[in-house]
């Protein structure tokens, strides 16, 4: 009687376990080169999303990206900025960030881990990232509101969510420089190398687009 009774409530507690870690993935990566590579494809469903629901979150923690926006506030060594879809990302600089202005509109490209950046290089824009963020279609994430399922240009053949290999470096800084000007907005937490040599740049922070693609000239091919 006494075993029935513990398993029972084994399989209760296993079920409750079930229910409540629907909306968790697992994360696998393995380094080498610099280089992670993405074996998990399942996202979060509650809260605010780390990018969108039902598609690819995996990660391997911090990796290379960057975001644009106009700075709020600046600090001895970081300062703070509001994104074109008016997400708010601190960025912190290895050097006082002296240089930097309240009110101006800068590219960031560095160490991204979810809305903190560890920046490697910063640089001044021209203004006008709000309209040029509505101009591009980006789409401000919502609480509650549905991701926007579209496609514009081309999308690799082969490309699954999930797949590929994380860089760092000359190619991450390319090709986020590349899929922010095209759609900026969000902020740019991985990129991916494909198998056929393109790049596939991860964004969250929005509603669309969550996968931006650059080639290996670092231009934009399409988004999803």
């Amino acid at each position: 009687m006494f075993s029935r009774r513990l398993a029972r409530r084994i399989a209760v507690g296993a079920a409750a376990l079930a229910v409540g870690g629907g909306a968790y993935g697992i994360v696998s990566a393995t380094a080498g080169n610099g280089a992670a590579t993405t074996t998990a494809t399942t996202a979060p469903t509650s809260g605010r999303p780390a990018s969108h629901n039902g598609g690819s979150d995996a990660r391997s923690g911090p990796a290379a990206g960057g975001t644009v926006g106009t700075v709020d506030s600046v600090s001895k060594s970081s300062f703070t900025l509001t994104t074109p879809a008016r997400d708010k990302v601190t960025v912190a600089e290895a050097s006082p960030a002296t240089s930097i202005k309240k009110g101006e509109n800068v590219l960031v490209l560095g160490t991204v881990d979810g809305t903190t950046i560890m920046a490697g290089k910063v640089v001044v824009q021209a203004t006008g990232g709000s309209a040029r963020s509505s101009a591009a279609g980006v789409v401000p994430f919502q609480q509650g509101a549905p991701s926007t399922a579209k496609q514009v240009g081309r999308i690799p053949a082969n490309y699954s969510q999930g797949s590929g290999t994380i860089v760092s470096g000359t190619a991450a800084n390319g090709a986020t420089e590349a899929a922010l000007a095209a759609y900026p907005g969000g902020v740019v937490d991985r990129v991916v190398r494909l198998s056929n040599g393109e790049y596939e740049v991860h964004t969250i922070g929005v509603n669309w687009p969550h996968h931006v693609f650059v080639n290996q000239n670092f231009k934009v091919v399409g988004a999803d």
